[in-house]
């Protein structure tokens, strides 16, 4: 398991001009943590430091250490707003973990077998994915990096859903919970025929 930490500072100048201030005078990317039992706290962080750290897809499924004046706040990355063009982060959103309240995370797809597979190795088939990531709840400590799917034994014509994903013990798929069963990927047949 990957250990995630950046340095943070408290911030009290707040506001819109505030924010551009940071920005371009001082590289910095304005913050909010919020969640759990305390008030949220507006902090800001080098742009550096969190460009470099989201380089790492793991990074958004995983609960992060934020350093702040000598204390440790362990978070999750709830949003990010980016730049409409350049795509560097404007400003970033975290939700405080707490260990024994549970959390709602966004954790990618992987897919597996996908070449392999019967389906596509012999039929011609070929993969469509219809989602690339899920929204999960769980405690902090069970929070997985990545759900796989396994396409391995999957037909041409069907479909897998998420009640087909196998996840980890403790966490629980939100649309699932919610009585949506949603398509993640099917295999259907070429469009295109071999002459």
């Amino acid at each position: 398991m990957n250990n995630f930490a950046l340095n943070a500072e408290v911030r009290s100048d707040l506001g819109k001009g505030a924010s551009r201030r940071l920005r371009r005078n001082a590289s910095l990317v304005p913050a909010v943590i919020y969640g759990g039992d305390t008030a949220p706290l507006s902090i800001s962080l080098l742009a550096k430091d969190l460009a470099k750290l989201l380089e790492n897809e793991a990074v958004f499924s995983h609960v992060l250490t934020l350093n702040l004046d000598g204390s440790a706040e362990t978070v999750v990355i709830k949003a990010l707003q980016r730049h409409p063009a350049k795509g560097f982060v404007l400003h970033a959103d975290f939700v405080r973990a707490v260990a024994d309240h549970k959390l709602n995370a966004t954790v990618p797809l992987h897919f597996i077998n996908a070449e392999s597979a019967d389906a596509v190795k012999l039929q011609g088939g070929e993969v469509s994915h219809t989602i690339s990531e899920v929204e999960v709840s769980c405690l902090p400590q069970n929070l997985p990096e990545f759900i796989e799917v396994d396409l391995a034994k999957v037909a041409i014509g069907q479909t897998v859903h998420l009640s087909d994903l196998t996840v980890p013990a403790g966490v629980e798929l939100v649309a699932l919970a919610h009585g949506n069963d949603l398509a993640v990927a099917n295999i259907h047949a070429s469009r295109v025929q071999g002459e």
